[in-house]
């Protein structure tokens, strides 16, 4: 199967999303006044740095799935890998099928943000998450990959509810 120019560059879309994801995560794992790597265990926010505006750095490891949903340690911690690991490749295996740009656009965001989260849950157990918009009065912290992860959802809704029903009006 070759891929043309205009179908490939979903493919190349996900490793961006992971490589800004990772590269991000990397640069709060290395800020002393976050305090990430001392507080791995810890079950609150270990550190945070105010920014001028809506958003603040804080640091916290999310040991459950994105805005802290089905929290999991040992054994959990793997199952809720594979689960992960699982939908990942099931929506690769629906970008390689779909047709239209929006879609792929959609699928290619939420498959680079879950293996940008998968990659942290199986290094150390848990997700470093350090977005806090609290003041925009958003109660979660989140990172890159939750962001492109819900932008792909509200994306794949659109594509598939609102974008998709003139062509299922028209084929009734």
């Amino acid at each position: 199967m070759k891929l043309a120019t205009q179908t490939a560059w979903p493919f190349f879309l996900v490793p961006l999303v992971v490589l800004a994801d990772q590269l991000s995560k990397w640069r709060v794992l290395d800020e002393p006044r976050l305090n990430a790597v001392n507080c791995l265990h810890a079950m609150e926010y270990c550190g945070t740095i105010p920014l001028p505006g809506p958003l603040d750095l804080t640091m916290t490891w999310n040991r459950g799935m994105s805005y802290g949903l089905f929290q999991s340690e040992g054994i959990g911690r793997w199952i809720l890998a594979g689960v992960m690991l699982s939908i990942a490749l099931g929506f690769l295996v629906w970008l390689i099928r779909a047709e239209g740009r929006w879609l792929k656009l959609a699928l290619a965001l939420v498959i680079g943000g879950a293996f940008g989260n998968l990659i942290d849950r199986v290094r150390f157990g848990a997700v470093v998450d350090f977005i806090d918009a609290n003041g925009l009065f958003f109660p979660w912290i989140f990172n890159v990959a939750d962001a492109a992860i819900s932008v792909g959802a509200v994306l794949l809704f659109v594509d598939q509810f609102l974008l998709s029903r003139p062509k299922q009006a028209n084929s009734l």
